[in-house]
C-alpha cells in the first residue's frame, strides 16, 4: 500500500496535523467515494467476517448501510467462517483463490469491508492478497484492525497491526485515508494524522502517534495497578490496555 498523493519525500511538506473525526463520518465518506466511483451502476459489495453476534453492540450493520445508500440495486455478499445471521456463504478469506471464486463468482467487487477480522486469521498476508484479488481495478477496501485490544478469541486471536504493517500486507492498494478509532460502546471518536490534507504515512509520524495514543501511568498509579493484579481482575480495555483500532481505506491500482 502506498500514499495516494504520489509526492516525493524530497518535496517540502506542510505542517503535520491531528484532525478529529468519527467512524460514522469516515464511513459516510467511504460510501460517497464508492458512489462516485460506480455512478449509476449497481455496486457489488463484499463483507468479510459478516456474522452478527450478540456481543457486537458497537459494530455497524454494513448490509443496512449499503442498502440505505444504494437501495435494492446493490449486490451485498457476506462471508464468515461460521453460518449465522447476515452470512451468505460460509467461507474462509484465507482459502485458495479458486475456492473463493467458486462461491463468490468471478465478478470483482467495488468495495470489500474487512473489519476486526485480520487479527483472527491464521494467514493475514494471504487474506490481504485475496482481498486485493477480489477487488476490481479502482475498487476500494476498508480494513479495520486492532493496534491495542485485550485478547478476544473468535475463534482465536493471533495478531495486532500498525498502519505501516497494513501497508506492507496490502502492497497493491493505494492508501486514500487512514484514521485511529476507539472501542468503547457509544463513543464514536476517531483521529486522522494528515499533512497537506492527505494521510501522513511516513514512519516518522510515529513520534506524533506515540504521544497521542500511548497510555502512561505515573509511579503511584503504576504501583497500584501491579499491586491489584494478584487479587483483582483488571479492567484492561479501559485502563491498563485501552482499545485502539487502525483503519485504512485503500484503492486497488489498475
Amino acid at each position: 500500500m502506498k500514499p495516494a498523493d504520489g509526492a516525493s519525500s524530497a518535496e517540502p511538506k506542510g505542517e503535520l496535523r491531528v484532525v478529529g473525526t468519527s467512524v460514522t463520518r469516515e464511513v459516510e465518506l467511504l460510501l460517497e467515494r464508492v458512489a462516485q466511483m460506480v455512478g449509476r451502476r449497481a455496486p457489488r459489495v463484499l463483507q468479510v467476517g459478516s456474522r452478527s453476534l450478540v456481543s457486537d453492540r458497537n459494530e455497524r450493520n454494513w448490509r443496512s448501510l449499503v442498502a440505505k445508500r444504494f437501495g435494492r440495486r446493490a449486490a451485498f455478499v457476506g462471508i464468515d467462517l461460521l453460518a449465522g445471521s447476515n452470512v451468505d456463504h460460509v467461507l474462509d478469506i484465507c482459502s485458495e483463490p479458486r475456492a473463493l471464486k467458486a462461491k463468490l463468482g468471478r465478478d470483482p467487487f467495488d468495495l470489500v469491508i474487512c473489519c476486526h477480522v485480520l487479527e483472527h486469521t491464521r494467514q493475514p498476508a494471504k487474506a490481504a492478497h485475496n482481498i486485493e484479488d477480489l477487488l476490481k481495478p479502482g475498487g476500494v477496501a476498508y480494513v479495520a484492525t486492532p493496534w491495542s485490544q485485550a485478547f478476544h478469541a473468535t475463534p482465536d486471536d493471533y495478531w495486532r497491526f500498525s498502519v505501516r504493517g497494513l501497508m506492507l500486507m496490502f502492497a497493491r492498494l493505494e492508501v486514500l485515508s487512514s484514521f485511529y478509532s476507539g472501542g468503547d460502546v457509544g463513543l464514536d471518536v476517531a483521529y486522522r494524522v494528515v499533512r497537506d490534507g492527505k494521510p501522513e504515512l511516513d514512519a516518522r509520524a510515529g513520534a506524533v502517534e506515540q504521544g497521542l495514543f500511548q497510555l502512561v501511568l505515573d509511579h503511584e498509579d503504576n504501583r497500584a495497578v501491579l499491586a491489584r493484579q494478584a487479587t483483582e481482575r483488571l479492567p484492561v480495555s479501559r485502563t491498563y490496555l485501552p482499545t485502539l483500532f487502525v483503519n485504512i481505506v485503500g484503492q486497488r491500482t489498475a
